[in-house]
């Protein structure tokens, strides 16, 4: 199977399940035309992968892409560490949606899935000390919302309501479910 994702938390949970993964991705232009924002994000995740699978018309391709979303804003990976620190701000004592697209494209089986899996996270009230510390780590830089809930961000959580993977990066119960539904099993997950 190839991963059309950089993300090591994403390869992480597919190798937890026996996966052998081949890495490939390609650079694709992170915008989608679509209204609704669930919508933009499986176009987002679809275009990561078939742009792959192209070239990999033979392989199992899957890819994913996360967002947290706000007050009808996504907040995607923060540039600059005072943007990371406005996202934490944003979020400090309210809940906020997380929203995980996954694409699963093989072009010679005629197979092209994406699902979204939406979950909720509620956030304790963050000082400014605690947020200052948090970005100092450096963990935020490369996630979604600025914060990772399976690092030193989960101090921030209270309580989730959906899919801790999901909002880890991948949605693996939802993608196993969708292989089961292709007629792909458990046991033969590490054929792929």
């Amino acid at each position: 199977m190839i991963l059309a994702s950089k993300s090591p938390r994403r390869k992480e949970i597919l190798n937890q399940l026996g996966f052998q993964l081949e890495i490939k991705t390609k650079d694709i232009e992170e915008v989608s035309e679509k209204e609704n924002v669930v919508d933009q994000i499986k176009d987002i995740s679809w275009k990561k992968v078939i742009a792959v699978a192209e070239e990999n018309r033979d392989e199992y391709v899957v890819g994913a892409d996360t967002v947290v979303e706000i007050d009808g804003i996504i907040l995607g990976k923060p540039r600059t560490e005072e943007e990371a620190k406005n996202m934490l701000r944003s979020l400090s004592g309210r809940d906020h949606r997380v929203i995980t697209a996954y694409s699963i494209v093989n072009l010679a089986k005629n197979i092209d899935i994406t699902n979204a899996v939406e979950s909720r996270v509620y956030f304790k009230s963050i000082s400014e000390e605690e947020i200052k510390w948090y970005v100092e780590s450096r963990e935020p830089m490369d996630k979604a919302g600025a914060y990772g809930i399976q690092g030193l961000g989960s101090i921030f959580v209270d309580k989730i309501d959906g899919d801790f993977f999901a909002i880890m990066g991948f949605p693996i119960n939802h993608f196993i479910k969708t292989l089961n539904n292709l007629g792909i099993t458990i046991e033969s997950l590490n054929k792929i």
